[in-house]
């Protein structure tokens, strides 16, 4: 692809790299063929060649237009388009780029930015979005039906059972997120115990801040910035001694292991961001590096199997999950158009309700077909997404271990 980039423009980090991405492009088009969002609008511009168009002649002629703030913010970054692409397009990062470059001046209403502004001073901060749940929760009877749907209960923590037997021959860091914290505790308290029958030491870090993935989506650099440098604060003293950095949201996890990309201009922060980035692992890679030989948890024995976007498509970590779900007993029903995602892609099922809404109800439909018990996924907002509609219960997968 051709460009014509302002030349002060380029000569900044964003500049330069968002131009070697465009030119990266060839206008094949493959990229639309798995963009979950082309194929309910079928628009040029709701699929990824359409939206590169865009960030291109914004990024030339320095002009936001509804139209540009419209479709990109449509966009769910499941970066589908990522896995079709034969060309390597970083379509991901580019939108990063273009959201960043159009966010300050894209003419929102008073009600959108406050929604904004709110998600970014609330849902980051446990204590802070407890409250907000509960009076959700409590209030919930009031809002409108699909929103109101889109209120997560309040997760419980479980007591641990099967304490380390002896001394652990292994530390790891496990992080608790922020909306996991609050949303689905007991995923990680079932990850101690599997880990201490392991002999595997866990160690959270009380202090771990959000990892900045809402603000950086958002199209808030500056903010998701500040988010990864808490992060790294509270985590650093803890990185030499930590065998691997363990994420059990996938959300979380594939922006985690892009912070040595994302902080690499800091020169300050940049090394302990790839030092995190070098340590953090998925649980999937984790435990299928262990080859521990799990067992089933649960009665279920037919299981449909959702990859999260951030895991097949972001963290490209296919396989690893089904085979411990086989490993442990259970049958993967087939499921149609496994690559789509689920509507969840963090904020954008309260941002983009219509939409999002859609989205899962074709993916229950898919993952229902086969007559499942129940439903796994990886990441905290692909399940409460989805739970709220769903015929059968909806279960990190690391729950369905023992």
């Amino acid at each position: 692809m051709q460009t014509d980039l302002p030349a002060d423009y380029t000569d900044t980090p964003s500049g330069a790299r968002a131009e070697r991405i465009l030119r990266s492009c060839v206008h094949c088009g493959f990229c639309n063929a798995t963009c979950p969002t082309y194929q309910l609008l079928g628009d040029e511009l709701d699929g990824p060649r359409g939206r590169i168009y865009l960030i291109k002649d914004m990024l030339e002629t320095g002009e936001v237009t509804p139209v540009v703030v419209q479709h990109l913010d449509r966009c769910l970054t499941c970066r589908a388009c990522e896995t079709t692409c034969p060309s390597g397009v970083a379509y991901g990062e580019l939108l990063e780029i273009g959201r960043a470059y159009m966010e300050p001046v894209a003419g929102r209403g008073l009600l959108a930015r406050w929604q904004r502004r709110w998600l970014k001073a609330v849902v980051p901060y446990p204590r802070s979005f407890r409250r907000w749940l509960r009076l959700g929760r409590l209030f919930r009877w009031l809002l409108p039906r699909r929103l109101a749907s889109q209120v997560p209960a309040l997760g419980r923590r479980r007591p641990q059972q099967n304490p380390a037997r002896k001394r652990p021959a292994r530390r790891v860091v496990l992080l608790e997120g922020c909306v996991q914290r609050v949303s689905t505790p007991g995923v990680n308290d079932a990850l101690r115990t599997l880990l201490a029958r392991r002999d595997v030491a866990v160690v959270s870090v009380a202090e771990e801040a959000c990892c900045g993935s809402l603000a950086l989506h958002l199209g808030d650099a500056e903010a998701a910035e500040a988010s990864m440098r808490r992060n790294l604060d509270a985590l650093a003293p803890h990185l030499e001694t930590a065998g691997a950095v363990i994420s059990t949201a996938s959300g979380c996890g594939v922006t985690l292991k892009d912070y040595g990309r994302l902080l690499a201009s800091d020169p300050l922060y940049a090394p302990f961001a790839r030092l995190l980035s070098d340590k953090l692992v998925d649980v999937s890679e984790y435990l299928h590096a262990l080859d521990p030989g799990f067992k089933r948890a649960r009665d279920f024995r037919r299981v449909a199997w959702h990859a999260p976007c951030t895991l097949a498509h972001g963290q490209k970590l296919n396989g690893l999950v089904e085979s411990l779900l086989v490993g442990a007993g259970y049958e993967l029903v087939p499921v149609p158009d496994a690559h789509l995602c689920c509507g969840s892609a963090g904020t954008y099922s309260l941002l983009q309700l219509q939409l999002a809404e859609q989205l899962k109800k074709n993916k229950l439909a898919a993952l229902t077909a086969g007559a499942p018990d129940v439903i796994a996924t990886a990441n905290v907002g692909c399940q409460t997404h989805m739970s709220t509609d769903a015929p059968v219960p909806v279960v990190h997968w690391v729950e369905l271990l023992r």
